[in-house]
Order: structure tokens, then C-alpha cells, then sequence
């Protein structure tokens, strides 16, 4: 081979060696990019859970206010039977 002949292959594996470096770092971007949408995602997910959680744990403590209620109204109703029924 002739040193012209070397040159050429030379610059063509360099210009190879660039080009697939390129590559690589076109690709680390677009995962890095994947990986942000992905923790975005999360966040918002964890951000429903809790929002459903604190909805959730307001309708139990709804729920109870409501069974007192209703076992105070019973017991009232019960005490309103008890007095009929001695007269």
C-alpha cells in the first residue's frame, strides 16, 4: 500500500470512528430523555396515589361521622320507643 492509499483508509476510519460516536451520543441522549419522561411519569403517579389516598382516607373518616350518627339517631329512636311504650 502506498502512503496516499493510507491516508485515504485512515480518514475513513476516522471519519467512521466519528460518525458512530454520533451515534452513541445521539443514543445516550434519547435514553436520558426516556429516563426524564419516565421520572415525570412517577412523579405524577405518585402524586395520583396520593391524592387518592388522601380522598380515601376522607371518605373512611365520612364513613364513621356517619355510622356514629346513625347509631346516635338509633339509640335516640330506641329511647323515644322505651317512653311510648311505658305510657
Amino acid at each position: 500500500m502506498t502512503l496516499k492509499t493510507t491516508l485515504k483508509m485512515s480518514a475513513a476510519a476516522a471519519s467512521l470512528a466519528i460518525l458512530a460516536g454520533c451515534a452513541s451520543t445521539s443514543a445516550l441522549e434519547e435514553v436520558r430523555m426516556t429516563a426524564e419522561s419516565a421520572q415525570a411519569d412517577a412523579a405524577e403517579a405518585r402524586s395520583m396515589a396520593s391524592q387518592a389516598m388522601n380522598t380515601a382516607n376522607q371518605a373512611q373518616r365520612d364513613a364513621r361521622a356517619a355510622m356514629q350518627m346513625s347509631e346516635q339517631n338509633r339509640e335516640e329512636m330506641n329511647r323515644m320507643f322505651e317512653r311510648s311504650m311505658q305510657k
